[in-house]
């Protein structure tokens, strides 16, 4: 049985990709965080790891760098709600094999998992509109959406702010 390590904060999440992979027949360990993932590392190695980029404490980043760094490296695919060409790029860097945006099904995830889905490009370079559009974004999410607390971070009108995160991101 493949062992499948799902690393995510997000409980309900993290649950339903366990359940759904339990009848794929993988063995599934589950971790709420980085230090819960550093625990279970200690227990045993997966074949395979699926990992929140955006955690309480550190990142998924942290805990792909740890995965990486095992004798025996599973294969990694970076999860995350709040995606963006550049942490897309650091994973794929760290040695993800994939990086994919919430929501994602447990089909999408075991295809990333396979090498059955092509990885991101990395060797694009944003524009500097489509790094403007991520970095509001993030500063936002930060904010829990709200957009006067955003455009106070951020010391700019709150219109302003609006009108710079029109629905569609700019074109890379």
């Amino acid at each position: 049985m493949p062992r499948l390590l799902i690393v995510d904060d997000d409980e309900p999440f993290r649950l339903a990709m366990r359940n759904a992979f339990l009848r794929r027949g993988y063995e599934v360990s589950l971790a709420g965080s980085a230090d819960e993932a550093q625990s279970a590392l200690q227990k045993e190695t997966p074949d395979y790891a699926v990992v929140d980029l955006r955690m309480p404490g550190p990142s998924g980043l942290e805990v792909v760098r740890a995965l990486r760094a095992l004798p025996r490296p599973p294969q990694v695919v970076v999860l995350t709600g709040y995606g963006t060409i550049g942490t897309a790029v650091e994973a794929i860097r760290l040695g993800a094999i994939n990086y994919l945006n919430k929501p994602a099904d447990a089909d999408e995830v075991e295809a990333a998992l396979l090498g059955k889905r092509a990885p991101p490009p990395v060797h694009e370079v944003p524009s500097l509109d489509r790094q403007e559009w991520e970095y509001l974004n993030r500063i936002l999410a930060d904010c829990n959406g709200n957009i006067s607390e955003a455009a106070r971070r951020l010391k700019m009108h709150r219109r302003t702010l609006q009108r710079k995160l029109q629905k569609h991101p700019p074109k890379v």
